[in-house]
């Protein structure tokens, strides 16, 4: 017998806009194999940071599109909007008055349904919990019937689980094969070395290490640095080409064209481990070839040496580089490629959500 059809009401950043908004291609990947496994749901978002008119996406069919006005009172309305859904998602780094969500989101709790707090940015808010003991989300997490987390792994789970989280699991990031694939590659995005990271205080100072140390160590090739926020006052380095936004329509010719692709984590992900960015599974579906700064956990997606190239420093990355064949590198992406269509797509990591969320609500009815 198939699992009962599920209604979910999720509250997020965005799902039409990846605009300063990192995790729009995980809600995408992983909301669109929860519909392809028979669950409805509608995405609310703020129209907020011009993400509305720098949308990548029309309308997508997998979920209805909620566009509310950021101001409390369009807040409210919303979630009163979804107050017979099943499942109501309540994501964290909403933008705007994501401590009213986070609180609204507990007052539709009743009986037969789940309450979920889904945190696509755990290191960070858990950084943020210890060292701000008044936080507003810190009382409210043992209301929640359940946590969700784009990454992180047993640290973690251990840490929500102290702050009286019920229960903790992580519902990884993935490849969705439809969207993230091998193309041609393209001269705009051609170069011995591609990242694609909005510019953030906690990743600054590891883009300087791990990217621009590297081009200047090797100033006679072409690197590419793509991402919000770095049209000022960055290294004036004439073999770097800065080329903004990039539209989730180009990541896969981006991904296609250089050498190797570049991965660098936020230094919270990288304390935590076990957190690969949306990039690392994209890059390995089209089958780039990946260099990727070291955390933890690394070898659960991919196979250090053989399906990706890690890093422990900027010199590493030039040492990498400078022994890296072309051939070297298509073998590479090809074996990634491998081991994410085998074990890391958005349906295995639907699969395992459904099984989480049923038995969440069957034990809640028991």
């Amino acid at each position: 017998m198939p699992p009962p059809r599920l209604n979910l009401a999720f509250f997020g950043s965005s799902l039409i806009s990846a605009y300063w908004n990192g995790a729009a291609t995980y809600y995408r990947g992983l909301l669109q194999a929860l519909n392809d496994l028979g669950h409805a749901i509608v995405f609310y978002e703020p129209d907020a940071y011009d993400r509305r008119a720098n949308r990548d996406i029309p309308d997508p069919e997998y979920a209805r599109s909620v566009i509310y006005a950021a101001d409390e009172k369009s807040v409210l309305q919303a979630v009163e909007a979804a107050r017979h859904a099943d499942v109501i998602v309540k994501a964290s780094g909403v933008g705007v008055f994501d401590d009213l969500l986070a609180q609204a989101v507990l007052d539709l709790k009743k009986p037969h349904n789940l309450v979920v707090y889904w945190d696509v940015d755990a290191p960070a808010t858990l950084d943020r919990l210890g060292s701000v003991p008044d936080d507003p989300l810190r009382p409210l997490l043992p209301d929640y019937d359940l946590v969700l987390t784009y990454g992180g792994g047993e640290p973690v789970v251990k840490a929500y689980e102290a702050l009286g989280a019920r229960k903790c699991r992580p519902i990884y990031n993935g490849l969705d094969p439809r969207t993230h694939h091998p193309v041609p590659p393209e001269p705009r995005f051609e170069g011995l070395l591609g990242f694609i990271g909005n510019r953030m205080p906690d990743r600054e100072a590891r883009v300087c290490e791990f990217f621009f140390k590297p081009a200047s160590a090797l100033s006679r090739h072409r690197f590419l640095l793509g991402g919000s926020g770095w049209g000022e006052n960055v290294p004036a380095l004439p073999n770097v080409v800065y080329l903004g936004h990039v539209f989730t329509c180009d990541h896969n010719a981006f991904n296609c064209s250089p050498r190797a692709v570049l991965n660098i984590s936020r230094e919270s992900m990288a304390r935590y481990g076990f957190s690969p960015a949306t990039r690392v599974f994209e890059a390995a579906g089209a089958g780039a070839c990946l260099i990727t700064d070291a955390w933890e956990g690394i070898e659960q997606f991919l196979e250090p040496g053989e399906e990706c190239l890690v890093a422990e420093s900027g010199e590493a990355v030039v040492d990498i580089l400078s022994d890296l064949r072309p051939e070297m590198a298509r073998e590479i992406g090809q074996r990634a490629r491998q081991r994410v269509l085998a074990e890391h797509t958005y349906r295995q990591r639907a699969a395992a959500t459904e099984a989480l969320l049923l038995e969440a609500l069957n034990a809640g009815a028991q």
